[in-house]
């Protein structure tokens, strides 16, 4: 186990920044030095202690108060079980609360993360509730889901901000499309209802099709969006997508919790394994 665990580590490196609040700002200055914006998120998830929790707000506090004086543009993203959501649907609205505040003064966005099936009501429930009030808060939702088109269409009635991910969840088949293709065609379709009806959204892919249908669509729909990439992976596709005028953002994961993370991330998808194999060569490579 613990050659595994060494193994997954030096795979899991090329996307974590490190262990510490500094670590993952030093990630986020270079991203931000390379004309990217940053969406940083401290591991960990399902947390019931009062401890933890606040120990986790507390982070992301310190975070978003340092964007400035590290002279980065960035945004937080949350996962509601880390901050209360295990204990009550209050508890994790009012930290959310706590920290929309906070992003406020900094002037900083807050991505609400969408974890497992098993949360998603409890998790639009609480984005509603926080999007009457505040305007800098958005929420992923989940193409793999086949719920996510409903969803979709109610947000963005009530102006949601989203963003827009396949899904990395093991989820039954009787509520997600277990195939690639489904996966794809459902993706494809939720990026069209966002770039006719949406507006401040992001695309959260490393599949080259979507991310070519997107600059497709971009053409015919003028909005505000942004792609949004896993730090280490398509290292070789941001610069050019940067250079053509896209807004792009790195999605920067730091913290010790990283296992269950990355062991996520390779099993979400086979082509992350090798998305993440190119970009390891061709860093080695000097491309």
């Amino acid at each position: 186990m613990a050659l595994m665990e060494k193994i997954l580590f030096g795979i899991a490196k090329q996307w974590i920044a490190g262990d510490t609040i500094d670590e993952a700002l030093i990630a986020a200055q270079s991203s931000y030095k390379n004309g990217m914006g940053v969406i940083i998120n401290k591991l960990g998830e399902y947390h019931t202690s009062k401890n933890l929790i606040e120990n986790t707000i507390s982070e992301y506090k310190t975070i978003m108060n340092s964007f400035r004086k590290w002279k980065v543009s960035g945004a937080i993203s949350v996962k509601p079980t880390q901050i209360g959501l295990m204990k009550s649907k209050k508890e994790c609205l009012n930290n959310l609360e706590v920290l929309i505040r906070t992003a406020t003064q900094s002037q900083t966005f807050v991505w609400i993360d969408m974890e497992s099936s098993d949360h998603t009501d409890e998790t639009i429930q609480i984005y509603e509730n926080l999007l009457a009030r505040y305007e800098r808060v958005g929420i992923a939702l989940q193409a793999n889901l086949m719920r996510s088109r409903g969803d979709l269409a109610d947000l963005l009635s009530v102006g949601g901000k989203i963003r827009l991910v396949k899904g990395a969840y093991r989820e039954s088949p009787d509520v997600a499309f277990k195939t690639k293709d489904k996966i794809d065609q459902n993706y494809q379709r939720l990026m069209k209802m966002l770039f006719e009806s949406g507006n401040e959204f992001g695309i959260a892919t490393h599949d080259g099709a979507m991310i070519n249908s997107a600059t497709t669509l971009a053409k015919k729909f003028e909005k505000k969006f942004e792609f949004q990439m896993l730090r280490g992976i398509r290292d070789e596709l941001k610069p050019d997508l940067v250079k053509k005028g896209f807004t792009l953002a790195e999605y920067i994961p730091y913290g010790t919790n990283w296992l269950p993370y990355s062991i996520r991330r390779l099993k979400e998808r086979k082509r992350n394994i090798l998305l993440l194999g190119s970009s390891f060569l061709s860093q080695r490579m000097g491309t």
